[in-house]
């Protein structure tokens, strides 16, 4: 879930908390290492690993963020996503764009960031 995390955090509509509307779906990361869900979870939006190829970094299907999200003017859901299995809050925006998603995760203050890429999967 690490890679998960660092990629999601590099991974929703209404004012306040926003609903998965733009970003809900199944996401295959640029590397080719990982496909997630994105759907609403209760009143937040949750990313699910559905499938990892290469486990040794500690990813595992099953395993979430769940993201508290606003939208932005730009399009774009920024807001912080919390990774139970490590007890962590990231900083995280999720941008679409046609036929994908950016999505840039940061942690330690913004001080250290990832922007990853993702195609919507079938």
């Amino acid at each position: 879930m690490r890679a998960l995390v660092v990629s999601t955090l590099a991974l929703a509509m209404a004012c306040g908390t926003a609903t998965a509307d733009g970003i809900e779906g199944k996401w295959k990361r640029g590397d080719g290492n990982a496909l997630v869900r994105i759907a609403p979870c209760g009143d937040k939006v949750c990313a699910t690993n559905l499938w990892i190829g290469d486990t040794s970094k500690g990813e595992a299907a099953g395993d979430r963020l769940v993201m508290s999200l606003t939208p932005d003017a730009a399009g774009s859901f920024s807001g912080t996503a919390y990774d139970a299995k490590r007890k962590l809050n990231y900083s995280i925006v999720l941008t679409p764009r046609k036929g994908g998603l950016i999505t840039r995760g940061c942690f330690v203050g913004k001080l250290i960031c990832k922007d990853v890429s993702w195609t919507a999967a079938r």
